[in-house]
């Protein structure tokens, strides 16, 4: 055993074979490979939830060969309790591992009272990358997002502050998330001067929300080379079979910032019955169809997942296993997954 991590295969150790099915994909013309789903720690993961449940969440989407992990200064609740959850598992069991993780923050949000811990600037994104170190417990991430576009602040000095992480050797890749497409090619074109490519932009994308097809953001993925990988592809659990009937007791549109119940309507509901139809004729829950669609999609390198259980995280890989869709299901597809349906007016 390694005089460096004594006793750690006591704690834990990673499956044999965690490598052995679930598909990489190589993230725009960069050499990075991700996983075609990877774990988001935006929900459940904050001091709300019970850490022995989401430590065994993420040990086994490690063991399941989930080596990316995806997170933000500002998830929790309270702000910065997620990395701080996972700056726990990286200092236990998975520290042997860290050379075979990708780990990504975000920077830009709004975590804090003080008006400089939000934003583009230099300060907002520098001072919270050293803050995501300290929580985490490690030297640098993988991945640095701007979080949120911050149109008050030059774009020049935004992608400044990325690449100095880079070059300070605090990330190895810099990411976008939510931006337009003018936006994200104005700035993948700073960073590129830089001598720091843009590796990937993070936007919203299902069958519910089609806007990175209808602005373009997809083409302009392909054409400038950087890879998307998408959150929400289950619309906030829309896309499930969940609030076919009513909400159930405990449901997030109960009790989330993120979906509410007025926007689970008949229009809804008539829609998710028809995809879901189609999804039991195929063998699958509609959550898995759903997931298998945004993954059809060339732009597209990896989707989020976020997960309250080992179980769901295997009943949604089961998505990579499902049978290609035909062209008359990609119809009915079309016809019944309509792009602002359930979303708020």
């Amino acid at each position: 055993m390694s005089e460096q991590y004594p006793n750690y295969e006591d704690v834990f150790k990673a499956a044999d074979d965690r490598y052995a099915s679930l598909p990489y994909r190589r993230t725009g013309r960069s050499g990075l490979d991700l996983p075609a789903l990877s774990l988001g720690l935006w929900q459940k993961f904050g001091a709300d939830y019970a850490y022995d449940t989401q430590r065994d969440i993420i040990l086994h989407a490690f063991d399941l060969g989930i080596s990316h992990i995806d997170n933000a200064n500002r998830y929790g609740p309270p702000h910065r309790a997620a990395e701080r959850t996972l700056g726990r598992l990286l200092r236990r069991e998975l520290a042997p591992y860290r050379h075979e993780l990708v780990l990504s923050s975000k920077a830009g949000g709004v975590f804090g009272p003080n008006p400089n811990l939000r934003g583009g600037s230099r300060k907002a994104l520098l001072s919270s990358l050293e803050l995501s170190l300290r929580d985490l417990g490690t030297d640098y991430v993988d991945i640095f997002y701007h979080h949120t576009p911050d149109e008050t602040t030059p774009l020049e000095e935004t992608a400044g502050a990325l690449a100095t992480a880079v070059k300070a050797g605090k990330a190895l890749y810099v990411g976008i998330s939510n931006y337009r497409p003018d936006r994200a090619e104005a700035i993948a074109r700073l960073l590129r001067a830089e001598g720091v490519p843009l590796l990937i932009h993070q936007p919203r994308y299902s069958l519910y929300d089609r806007s990175i097809d209808r602005n373009g953001l997809a083409d302009l993925a392909v054409e400038e080379g950087f890879g998307l990988i998408v959150y929400s592809p289950l619309a906030q659990g829309l896309l499930t079979d969940k609030y076919l009937e009513s909400i159930p007791d405990g449901a997030r549109a109960q009790n989330s910032d993120f979906l509410k119940p007025d926007q689970i309507d008949e229009t809804y509901r008539s829609r998710t019955a028809q995809l879901n139809k189609l999804a039991e004729g195929r063998g699958q829950s509609l959550a898995q169809l759903a997931l298998q669609w945004v993954l059809r999609n060339p732009a597209v390198t990896s989707a989020l997942i976020g997960v309250s259980s080992k179980e769901q995280l295997d009943h949604n890989l089961e998505a990579l296993n499902g049978p290609e869709f035909t062209d008359e299901e990609l119809a009915v597809i079309d016809e019944y997954g309509v792009h602002g349906t359930g979303q708020r007016s």
